[in-house]
């Protein structure tokens, strides 16, 4: 007797969660962790690109100016491709442009080479991050990617610490120490590169591309590898689909898009008022061990159990409501600067925005895939990605006067940006816990 065909979603559950999602979950962290050291390493090299090329630290620091951009395009380019021409071309080709230029950054002989680097090399780590996250969400069946997906965002917290221990190491190297921090910011990428050969395309988009034999022998194989002896049933054809870039904004995906563009938008504006800006503030009052390494492993490691808990609440209740609780607490935490400025209230509340808004990126990551359908994932991906560079690129010109002249004014407009973020991912038209990817 035949059986009848199993959706993608049925026979993910059927080869199983285990040593090959795993084997995933590394390669990809890996170079997450990577791109973590490549954005936050703008300031630890800065000081140091000025020394050596004789300039100001405001040009040095467009270097990561130009490196947003890249990210940017990047997100939005790579995204894209993904969903035209399959994801596994498009890792590779986001991660070898991510690592190459990465390395070669070091090598710079002058500062315009070097930002033309940067922005080669923001292009790829932007590319990693649409592509990432939609290859590990079309492996995990609906039950279990919530809180993979959250767990795969913790790598940032890794790369953090990993970047604070460098770049304390490469101050022995004075004047050249940013060409120590760029040269092994981009060894995890290079070791990602050979990692990512093993990678198999997505069933997910094989099936809906028209090839679900192909889908099958994917699913097949990662059966093996979680030594599984199943029989992956025949799966259902799909219509191959191509949709336009207009489709995210037409009919039922309107809504959602919109709404998680302003979201992604407003936590990125207010993540770096929270993390550049405002240790800058606070460092000129006499707290300038905030814009320390030391600081920033405390900071990396309170941003761990916020990943745990994301994971756990996204869950447990839900994207939506562990999304608007975690927006809810970090505009608490903002507010909580203005009753004063003793030493235990300034850091207590510097630890408690670390916890509260990493736990809200763990989220929106986990949360911004399954919305949207095989055929646009990652181009919604790689949208979103692109609206968090551009409101980083904007939040200097937002936050940083209004921080320097009112400072309870710049906190407000901190919590008001996170409370309507909250607001945005409330008016999505979908909680996308225990539901299959379409």
């Amino acid at each position: 007797m035949t059986s009848l065909p199993a959706s993608v979603e049925q026979a993910i559950r059927t080869a199983g969660v285990g040593k090959f999602q795993y084997r995933l979950f590394v390669i990809f962290g890996l170079v997450w962790m990577a791109d973590a050291m490549q954005v936050l390493s703008i300031g630890f090299s800065a000081p140091s690109i000025a020394k050596t090329f004789g300039i100001a630290m405001p040009r040095a620091l467009e270097t990561g100016t130009f490196f947003f951009i890249g990210m940017l395009i990047g997100a939005f380019v790579f995204g894209r491709l993904a969903d035209r021409i399959g994801r596994r071309p498009v890792l590779m080709g986001a991660v070898v442009v991510d690592a190459c230029f990465g390395v070669a950054s070091s090598f710079a002989p002058d500062f315009s080479w070097l930002l033309a680097l940067r922005f080669l090399t923001g292009i790829g780590v932007g590319g990693t991050l649409p592509v990432d996250y939609t290859m590990m969400a079309e492996f995990l069946p609906s039950d279990r990617r919530g809180r993979w997906l959250v767990l795969l965002e913790s790598f940032w917290a890794v790369g953090t610490i990993l970047l604070a221990v460098l770049a304390l190491a490469a101050l022995r190297w004075g004047a050249d120490a940013w060409r120590v921090i760029f040269f092994v910011t981009g060894i995890p990428a290079l070791v990602g590169v050979v990692l990512r050969f093993s990678v198999p395309e997505s069933p997910m988009y094989l099936n809906r591309s028209g090839m679900p034999e192909r889908a099958r022998a994917v699913l097949e194989r990662v059966a093996r590898v979680n030594g599984r002896t199943v029989s992956i049933p025949a799966l259902h054809p799909e219509t191959p689909v191509k949709a336009s870039l207009a489709a995210l904004f037409s009919g039922g995906l309107r809504r959602r898009s919109v709404s998680l563009c302003v979201a992604w938008m407003l936590i990125s504006i207010a993540y770096y008022g929270v993390f550049v800006y405002l240790p800058v503030k606070l460092s000129g009052e006499g707290f300038g061990f905030m814009r320390g390494q030391e600081f920033l492993i405390v900071l990396a490691l309170v941003q761990l159990p916020g990943f745990a808990l994301s994971a756990y609440g996204v869950e447990r209740w839900g994207r939506r409501p562990t999304l608007v609780g975690f927006l809810l607490l970090s505009a608490a935490g903002c507010m909580l600067y203005s009753f004063g400025s003793a030493m235990p209230l300034v850091v207590g509340s510097t630890l408690l925005m670390s916890f509260a808004l990493l736990g809200t990126w763990g989220a929106l990551y986990a949360f911004t895939p399954e919305v949207y359908p095989t055929d646009l994932r990652a181009t919604g991906m790689g949208l979103a990605g692109a609206v968090a560079r551009f409101g980083g690129l904007f939040a200097p010109a937002v936050i940083a006067p209004v921080m320097a002249a009112h400072f309870t004014l710049a906190l407000a407009m901190l919590a008001a940006l996170l409370l309507i973020g909250a607001g945005a991912i409330l008016c999505v038209d979908l909680e996308s816990r225990n539901r299959a990817l379409e």
